[in-house]
């Protein structure tokens, strides 16, 4: 017993989430998880827990993530690319940060040593041993 405010609502949520399904990764993982939870409803655990099985599906995903990292291929030099250039900016500012750090502790070491020493009380000569006290 849905109205038919009910139902725009209802279909305006259900969109938003599978606008995050275009992406290839997204595709990939569902593809994936589905693929998996078939196996094992299909074939049974036991199965799986055979080595050569398990080689044999290692190929496949290998193949299966080769085509698709070449059917992307684009995309994801371009992921790697921006990647890799985030990293190497956030290891210069990091050089940068510790640069700053150390010259910081210089510079308290150089105004603690250029500091003069707290004036000693001057010394007072004892009084001559022939005047009087």
């Amino acid at each position: 017993m849905m109205n038919d405010e009910m139902m725009k609502h209802m279909s305006h949520s259900m969109g938003q989430g599978m606008g995050m399904m275009n992406h290839p990764v997204a595709k990939g993982a569902m593809i994936a998880a589905s693929g998996y939870t078939a196996g094992r409803a299909l074939i049974g655990g036991g199965l799986l827990r055979n080595p050569l099985l398990l080689l044999a599906g290692g190929v496949a995903g290998g193949i299966a993530v080769g085509y698709l990292l070449h059917k992307h291929e684009k995309e994801v030099i371009r992921f790697v690319s921006k990647a890799i250039g985030m990293g190497k900016d956030f290891a210069a500012q990091q050089r940068e940060n510790l640069d700053d750090l150390i010259a910081e502790a210089r510079e308290g070491e150089a105004q603690a040593a250029a500091a003069p020493a707290p004036a000693a009380a001057p010394e007072q000569t004892p009084p001559p041993a022939d005047a009087p006290a």
